[in-house]
């Protein structure tokens, strides 16, 4: 990516992203961090169900199908449904870093149309930490991993304490994730944006 966007270009002292010793093996589904999360969770009849998996690396890959419910001109992707993918892809990132975040700035390219029924194919990395601020790319391909380019972006993530989501979430929604009995479940609900 270009960093196009001074806001998205990590300054000079930025350090390297530094894979976390607990994160996910190469190849590892990460699994849907919230059950009820449009872009991940199994939850949201017209979500997009996107699997990510952890590669080498700081970095992911995705794949989600483009279904009827997702479409925006006729036939085709809607533009907010590929930032999505986008967006969930690059979420996936923190997992590797073992850190909450939230998406602080999305800038998106859509370089061709993507129509109904494509599976869409992402890579997402993230290029520099600069104290709490994630800096991150992804691509978005169709017919296949090395397939044209369909959609692009650049993002900047900032990390955040678990209260971000307390404090501003819907209480009956937080409430239930916090009384989920499996831990690892109710922990995965709070670690990658919403």
């Amino acid at each position: 990516m270009s960093g196009r966007n001074t806001a998205l270009t990590p300054p000079a002292d930025a350090a390297a992203p530094v894979r976390h010793p607990d994160a996910p093996a190469p190849g590892e589904l990460l699994g849907a961090h919230y059950e009820h999360c449009f872009g991940c969770g199994g939850g949201q009849p017209h979500g997009l169900h996107l699997e990510a998996r952890a590669g080498e690396g700081v970095t992911v890959t995705a794949e989600f199908t483009v279904k009827p419910a997702h479409q925006g001109a006729p036939g085709l992707a809607h533009g907010g449904v590929l930032a999505t993918a986008l967006d969930e892809t690059l979420g996936s990132l923190n997992w590797l870093l073992r850190v909450i975040a939230v998406t602080g700035r999305l800038e998106t390219d859509f370089v061709r149309p993507v129509p109904v029924d494509t599976v869409l194919y992402l890579e997402a990395e993230v290029t520099a930490v600069a104290g709490r601020k994630i800096y991150c790319t992804a691509v978005g391909r169709t017919g296949g991993p090395q397939g044209p380019v369909a959609v692009r972006a650049d993002a900047l993530f900032i990390e955040v304490k678990v209260d971000h989501f307390i404090d501003n979430g819907r209480p009956e929604e937080i409430r239930a994730a916090m009384a989920d009995p499996d831990q690892v479940r109710r922990a995965r609900a709070f670690e990658v944006n919403p």
